[in-house]
């Protein structure tokens, strides 16, 4: 028997070796998760990427993160998803900055076989066809809890001013929509500025503040939509010294914001959740790709954090990041 083995024992060899090498080519080709944020700066997409991270190493994907360096560069946005497009990634995780821009690229991912999640901002489309499932806060109840605070701490009579974000971001346009419309409840309470757009970073939000001074002074209350206005009002009022003297409430939860809410700068913030979405949208992009069954619609979550609930567990569950 043993001169019959003898001949066969080099292929099968062979073919051991070729069978090992085969496994360890697999095991080397993790899916690619491509995650693009809205910028790259601010606090909120910070956590956003710790909580992507987290599902990458809990699912074994590689996370690819890069987005622009300003909340206003459509174009480089744009770019970015064409070229992960072409390098052939395995899914897209996208925050659009503009809901109507980023649609015609998203329709070319998923046509070239590169399913897409979109997280944190509506885009133009049909879920289930354009994408994959929209991962996001109820935006427009985030507004609508900020001017129920607002209108509250008023008493339900003043002036507010609304500084806007930017025109065409999805979300802080149902986040202004759903404040006007809580705003609309309280009769007494006269909105003074509502069409004034604060720009994609601090600095320009500032700028847009300052140059609202006057209508600053004469205001009872001031609301805010995301991150970067929050801050960039907060700088203007410190500059002005008016900080603490308006009833101020904002959006989003940065190191920068909550110690102002600390101090008496700022009266309320809507938390956002964000290491949570960055999370859910990396599990939601591997479990259709493995395939999984997933909801068109996730909701985050959102809350209202005020000095009295800050040091609450409910809150600090809400900020901590992975």
């Amino acid at each position: 028997m043993r001169r019959f083995i003898r001949p066969l024992l080099p292929a099968l060899i062979s073919a051991v070796a070729l069978a090992g090498s085969a496994v360890t080519a697999l095991a080397a080709e993790k899916l690619q998760i491509a995650v693009v944020p809205k910028g790259s700066t601010h606090a909120f997409w910070k956590s956003v990427e710790a909580g992507a991270r987290k599902a990458g190493v809990e699912e074994d994907v590689t996370i690819i993160w890069k987005g622009p360096m300003k909340e206003d560069d459509r174009a480089q946005q744009i770019s970015l998803v064409q070229q992960f497009v072409g390098s052939k990634v395995s899914a897209l995780v996208l925050a659009p900055l503009d809901a109507t821009a980023l649609a015609g690229p998203v329709r070319s991912a998923t046509a070239a076989g590169i399913p897409v999640v979109i997280i944190d901002s509506a885009l133009r489309g049909e879920v289930g066809r354009d994408f994959v499932s929209l991962v996001a806060t109820d935006n427009f109840r985030g507004g609508e809890i900020g001017g129920e605070e607002l209108a509250r701490r008023l008493g339900g009579k003043g002036k507010v001013v609304l500084l806007r974000c930017l025109e065409g971001s999805a979300s802080t346009d149902e986040r202004e929509s759903g404040f006007l419309a809580a705003i609309a409840r309280h009769p007494g309470i006269e909105v003074t500025v509502k069409n004034r757009y604060g720009g994609a970073t601090v600095s320009l939000a500032q700028d847009t503040a300052l140059n609202l001074i006057d209508r600053l002074r004469e205001a009872d209350g001031i609301f805010c939509p995301n991150e970067s206005t929050t801050q960039g009002m907060l700088l203007a009022l410190r500059q002005t010294g008016l900080a603490g003297k308006k009833t101020f409430v904002g959006f989003d939860t940065s190191p920068a914001l909550l110690q102002a809410l600390r101090r008496g700068e700022i009266h309320g913030l809507v938390a956002q959740n964000p290491s949570r979405m960055g999370y859910l949208g990396v599990k939601a992009a591997v479990a259709h790709l493995r395939g999984g069954k997933v909801e068109p619609r996730i909701d985050t979550g959102c809350a209202l954090v005020t000095l009295e609930t800050i040091d609450t567990p409910e809150t600090k569950a809400i900020l901590a990041t992975p």
